[in-house]
């Protein structure tokens, strides 16, 4: 029998090390993140092997990894608390691991056809909440516009819901991104892979940039950020962090009288917020998504959750044994781990 790495080819973990550090980084070209994401999932996987089924990775071959131990070893991810998307991310670093060994040595096909026919679990989508309408409009009136930061803060959420740009592409913002005398008045936004887009704006949202340029834009400099802070007298753009904080704070002001309000609401949310009430207004998904600056409606569609008054209606319409061999390795598991290049 051949070896690999001092292992014997028909064991399963004989090939890992080339898999991880030859195969994946510079033949197949993944990156280090999906790289990392295939050697959790095998370490994990060499562990249920070893710690909780008992048997030594020297002993483990390919015609061990069956159809029934793979779906014994996702129950055990479930029964561990593990989630759906993380028990899959295992299961497909060894589905993808076994068909890599089975390009190499043809005996080996039927164990990746049977492993590929182990099924991944249905994911639970993730609940993406908005914010009802009244809250919204709640905390949106919320500042107190007799005060300086309350009209900054007042001119950032409005714009933010208003123009459902991301908080990066808020806060990139310079006061030459504004065109509030044209005739359409509209915001040219520097949004995600360097593509411009520009956003019609609402009278109110215009009626109350002009009124924050007024206070916080007097020299009228056309290079400096919109939204800006000022500590030891060095100017820089807002931080995320603010922008973040200033949304709890309104949101936390109206939670009392709006307990609908959603436990930690942010400028995503407010982005969210604007989309889906566009679409479920009747606006097209792809004038939704030139809006939102996704490259392809298909992104959009998270945002597309129908009103109760578009169901309405919608629904008023129409291998043997192995001799035994002389062990090459100590018992050590923890050593062949990483002779294997497993954790």
């Amino acid at each position: 029998m051949s070896e690999r790495n001092g292992f014997r080819n028909d064991l399963f973990f004989s090939r890992t090390n080339d898999f991880l550090n030859i195969y994946l980084p510079s033949q197949a070209v993944r990156s280090a993140c999906t790289v990392k994401t295939y050697l959790d999932g095998l370490t994990v996987f060499r562990r249920y092997v070893t710690d909780t089924r008992k048997i030594s990775m020297k002993k483990f071959r390919f015609s061990d990894c069956t159809h029934d131990f793979l779906l014994d070893f996702m129950a055990h991810l479930r029964d561990r608390g593990c989630k759906e998307s993380t028990c899959n991310n295992r299961l497909a670093a060894v589905k993808s691991y076994l068909w890599y060994a089975a390009d190499g040595d043809v005996s080996l096909q039927s164990i990746a056809l049977g492993a590929s026919r182990v099924p991944f679990m249905k994911e639970t989508k993730p609940i993406r909440e908005t914010i009802p309408d009244g809250a919204c409009a709640a905390m949106l009136a919320a500042p107190n516009l007799q005060k300086k930061n309350g009209l900054r803060d007042m001119a950032i959420m409005v714009l933010l819901y208003d123009s459902a740009m991301r908080v990066s592409e808020l806060l990139g913002l310079t006061l030459s991104s504004l065109y509030l005398d044209a005739a359409i008045p509209y915001v040219r936004i520097h949004g995600k892979g360097d593509k411009e887009r520009i956003v019609s704006l609402t009278d109110k949202t215009v009626a109350h940039l002009r009124t924050y340029l007024s206070r916080f834009h007097v020299e009228g400099c056309p290079d400096k950020p919109l939204f800006y802070t000022v500590i030891k007298g060095h100017l820089s753009a807002m931080s995320s962090g603010n922008v973040e904080r200033i949304i709890t704070k309104y949101a936390d002001q109206v939670r009392k009288e709006h307990p609908e309000m959603p436990r930690r609401p942010g400028p995503h949310m407010l982005r969210r917020t604007r989309a889906t009430g566009l679409y479920q207004d009747g606006v097209e998904l792809e004038l939704v998504s030139r809006i939102l600056g996704h490259s392809s409606p298909q992104t959009t569609r998270i945002y597309a959750t129908p009103s109760m008054k578009m169901m309405q209606e919608a629904m008023g319409g129409s291998i043997g044994g192995m001799p035994e061999e002389e062990p090459l390795w100590t018992d050590n598991e923890d050593e062949l781990a990483r002779i294997c290049g497993l954790r």
